[in-house]
């Protein structure tokens, strides 16, 4: 092999993440909250607003798309020094996802343009046994790179008091 024609070597992983869920409702919503706190305990605060929306979307995919009842979804998260890496994997294998466009009265198929316009690269990889459905974001260091997490909030802040309950 000459020179040109070596593979690099990929980037040695800093941080990893594996977890399987059962293909119910709340799982999406745990997967995006476990996804938030662990790129902001990974030091990308910047981050985990857009990680927590490709794996919410990502993983609704795979509930809604690729589930088979008594299988679980995975949710597998790594970050190398230049990218993090959200990957869902589901059973259904048969049924890859596309880009469409969802009519103005849909209630569904927007999840994957979401993911199209916030990631810097995603893709579907097949599996023995299903598929793999991936988006990354550029991990950006330096002085451009952002400060904090881009929450939007709609009204003031919640607060709790001894008097009103939390709902659950």
């Amino acid at each position: 092999m000459t020179p040109a024609q070596e593979i690099p070597a990929p980037e040695p992983v800093l941080r990893e993440d594996r977890l399987d869920y059962t293909p119910t409702a709340r799982s999406v919503s745990f997967s995006r909250r476990r996804t938030a706190r662990l790129v902001r305990e990974w030091g990308h605060p910047g981050l985990a607003g857009d990680a927590a929306l490709l794996v919410s979307e990502l993983a609704t995919n795979a509930l809604l798309h690729g589930a088979i009842r008594g299988r679980l979804f995975r949710v597998h998260l790594t970050l190398t020094a230049t990218t993090l890496r959200i990957a869902v994997s589901d059973a259904r294998g048969e049924r890859l996802p596309g880009l469409r466009e969802a009519e103005a009265d849909e209630c569904y198929g927007r999840g994957l343009v979401i993911v199209a316009r916030i990631a810097d690269h995603w893709g579907v990889e097949p599996r023995t046994v299903g598929k793999t459905v991936f988006a990354e974001l550029a991990v950006r260091q330096g002085p451009d790179a952002p400060v904090g997490p881009r929450e939007l909030r709609a009204g003031p802040p919640r607060t709790r008091t001894a008097k009103t309950p939390t709902p659950r």
